[in-house]
């Protein structure tokens, strides 16, 4: 085996001290960052901060976007969901998957992670790791720094070439090891830990089960939509997002192709809203009637301007509506 490694890497605490004890034993490692059509706005931030922590290490680093595969995994998780619709243990197993491809590109003779046993409920549990790794077809490939003590000695161990009595035993949530070392090394790039992708966000994941639901040929573009506004379902063909302020209003007005449909007040200042599904009478009601929901002008008619390939301004009579009903 040579003396090249590949670090499955988030630019976070763990996964950096994990790679920093490798380079330390005079390996040459390589990056793997991942983004994610459900990272939430930490992650991207951490998107950036691993390019930066990854700048501080001296090393190279790949990124990849999980992409629409992942979105399969997402609908129907062999092992489950955790509290929300993530899908934890599937998802390392699909890493480790994309990882090894990389790896054979790269010619490493291990990949690198930050795990430290018991830290994570689902998907860092002893028994739960050796699981994933199984099914990674990573078996004996797998290094874990920071608890490498905890597991048996890995290929790269047995081999010589990574000293084991130079790796670490930890286990559990404290992270007190893990800032000893931080002073130790003088680490300044690094994001704090905490945090997760938009799957473990409840409400993210009430809305995102509704458009599985409602919707079986949902896009990646769908997706996004739900991480700008308010969502509503309308019926079971119908979906409406509105923006919350004038960012997410701006956000929404990108959207306005086939087959969204943007509705913009005229007649009064409230928020605009994205459509999707057939545009019905009752559909364009609804929609002008949620929107002067939202608005502090009291005009009992609602003008609005529709932009379906064509412009078209309606007038719709002010009536009340059942926001809880549709609200998700």
């Amino acid at each position: 085996m040579n003396k090249k490694a590949l670090s499955l890497f988030s630019g976070g605490l763990d996964s950096t001290l994990a790679t920093k004890l490798i380079l330390d034993q005079g390996v040459d490692v390589v990056g793997f960052h991942f983004t994610s059509h459900f990272a939430s706005k930490r992650d991207k931030e951490r998107g950036l901060q691993a390019i930066r922590t990854a700048k501080e290490l001296g090393i190279r680093l790949i990124v990849k976007n999980k992409g629409d595969e992942y979105i399969e995994i997402i609908k129907k998780p062999r092992y489950g969901y955790g509290k929300n619709m993530n899908p934890c243990i599937d998802c390392r197993i699909f890493m480790l998957e994309k990882a090894a491809l990389v790896m054979a590109e790269e010619e490493a003779g291990f990949l690198i992670t930050g795990e430290v046993v018991g830290q994570r409920p689902m998907s860092q549990k002893r028994h739960t790791i050796e699981l994933i790794e199984k099914r990674s077809n990573l078996a004996g490939l797998i290094v874990r720094p920071l608890s490498a003590k905890l597991f048996p000695p890995t290929k790269a161990e047995l081999e010589g070439v990574i000293d084991r009595e130079k790796l670490l035993g930890i286990s559990g949530r404290s992270r007190e090891t893990q800032n000893n070392l931080v002073r130790l090394y003088n680490l300044k790039e690094f994001a704090r830990p905490g945090g997760g992708c938009l799957l473990t966000d409840p409400i993210f994941a009430r809305k995102l089960k509704n458009l599985m639901e409602s919707d079986k040929a949902f896009t990646p573009k769908d997706i996004e939509l739900l991480t700008i506004g308010r969502y509503f379902r309308l019926n079971n063909d119908t979906m409406l997002i509105l923006g919350r302020n004038q960012e997410e209003n701006k956000r929404l007005e990108s959207f306005w192709e086939f087959p969204y449909i943007l509705f913009s007040p005229m007649s009064f200042n409230g928020p605009k809203g994205i459509l999707k599904g057939p545009l019905t009478e009752e559909t364009i009601r609804m929609t002008a009637n949620i929107m002067a929901f939202y608005s502090k002008d009291v005009a009992l008619t609602i003008t609005i301007e529709l932009n379906n390939g064509s412009l078209e301004i309606y007038e719709v009579e002010r009536k009340t509506v059942d926001i809880e009903k549709i609200a998700m």
